[in-house]
């Protein structure tokens, strides 16, 4: 009988692992399942363009059917998880029905969540920078937060609605910060009420430099590029909050602002929180064994960001896309090896190098821990490498297309309002089917 393997997650991670097990895996030896929450992959290096408005939405997203040769895919999230029984409950987040699936092998690839660090009001008033959704949010936000300055005269309040701050120093913020920066000197010749000196977009970040996962000089070229960009870099500030005024730092300073973009922590998915059979490491992520294989459970898997996978040195696997796609295939061979009777292998990768892009034709990169460079070879590098593993031809086209017409186009700056609850009344009233107030429809 053929082995029932499932995969919770659609990221790099699960999907790596899924294309590998096809392969290897001849039909009658096992069937392949992906549970994911949305119906397709997000290219998440590519995320900070869309915000900007660089790049187009769907340029960036494959759909999952169309990735899978044989694989059975199940639109759902995880509701619950049945160790003993060796089944999943999944819920369809369109038609609300509940689906069991059997397993004999569980893949863990579910990625990871905005962590707030229980921080007060970040919560209510910021917005979250992980998901396509919180990029369009965030870009329609910025347009509709200039139209209001445009028409703002009090001085107080247009300096609140001018002022973008983005919190975390990692690769999100970094390169999110640069690409606004961007968008700003490409749009603002349709505001010209606002003058460029009115905008200014911080960026800040609680230790002491920049991009602190890689190697030595790139967080300080990073602070110095986007610094002559006009960026105000604001290090070793920790934040202590949010409010109506803005942004509330240990130190008692006040950013005064109404856009918070939050991009300073993650923590692994919640789903398997409430196993107590699961071992967690640290921020709750899935402890395993250095073939990505769950302790003392066997036929249970874990990678990505929802795992602490050891390394030979003693720590512990970066949560970098770079890693996920290389570690897919290694436990996609593990299941092979234990469905086969063979012994599995460890996971082994050391990272040739790490890049970040910080706009206007800028980027730093580091190679082999001791190689850095910076400046336009350092995008080219950056854009060239994520172009080429960019999922499929057609997008790839597309994104070089894009990327070419913002070469000699400005960013757009309509607002769609889409997702918005005011959108959603104003159709429902011009259709006659909201009642006004006071109104006698």
């Amino acid at each position: 009988m053929a082995a029932r393997i499932v995969i919770l997650g659609g990221g790099f991670a699960g999907m790596a692992t899924a294309r590998r097990l096809e392969r290897i895996l001849r039909p009658e030896e096992a069937t392949i399942t992906v549970v994911s929450r949305e119906n397709f992959s997000l290219f998440t290096p590519m995320l900070p363009e869309v915000g900007s408005g660089n790049l187009e939405t769907r340029h960036v997203v494959t759909p999952i059917r169309a990735e899978l040769r044989r694989a059975t895919f199940v639109l759902g999230d995880v509701r619950g998880i049945d160790l003993a029984a060796k089944t999943v409950t999944v819920e369809h987040p369109i038609a609300g029905s509940h689906q069991t699936l059997g397993y004999d092998h569980l893949v863990f690839a579910l990625g990871s969540v905005t962590s707030t660090f229980g921080l007060p009001g970040i919560a209510e008033r910021a917005f979250p920078y992980k998901t396509l959704e919180d990029a369009d949010r965030l870009r329609n936000h910025v347009i509709a937060t200039l139209e209001t300055a445009a028409v703002t005269a009090d001085p107080t309040e247009r300096k609140r609605l001018l002022t973008f701050v983005f919190v975390g120093g990692g690769f999100t913020g970094v390169e999110a910060a640069g690409e606004m920066a961007d968008f700003f000197r490409s749009t603002l010749r349709y505001y010209r009420s606002i003058d460029p000196k009115e905008i200014d977009v911080v960026l800040v970040e609680g230790g002491n430099k920049l991009l602190p996962e890689l190697q030595a000089g790139m967080g300080e070229y990073s602070a110095k590029a986007l610094a002559r960009r006009g960026i105000d870099v604001r290090l070793e500030s920790m934040v202590a909050g949010a409010d109506e005024r803005g942004l509330q730092l240990k130190s008692g300073v006040t950013i005064e602002t109404k856009t918070i973009v939050w991009s300073a922590g993650v923590r692994p998915s919640p789903v398997v929180a409430p196993i107590a059979a699961i071992a967690t490491g640290r921020g709750g992520s899935i402890a395993v064994n250095a073939d990505l294989s769950v302790p003392n459970q066997p036929g249970l898997w874990a990678l990505g960001d929802c795992a602490s996978i050891p390394m030979p040195d003693g720590t512990t696997a970066p949560a970098t896309a770079q890693h996920a796609i290389r570690e897919g295939p290694v436990l996609a061979g593990n299941i092979a090896a234990t469905l086969r009777g063979r012994a599995t292998a460890p996971f082994r990768y050391r990272a040739i190098g790490m890049m970040a892009s910080l706009g206007a034709r800028r980027g730093v990169a580091g190679l082999f821990g001791k190689y850095l460079i910076t400046g336009f070879p350092a995008w080219l590098i950056w854009r060239t490498y994520y172009l080429l593993r960019l999922p499929g031809r057609d997008r790839q086209l597309r994104v070089a297309i894009d990327w070419t017409l913002g070469l000699v186009f400005p960013r757009d700056i309509a607002e769609l309002r889409v997702y918005s609850s005011a959108a959603e009344a104003h159709a429902l009233r011009e259709a006659g089917m909201l009642r006004d107030a006071g109104g006698d429809q």
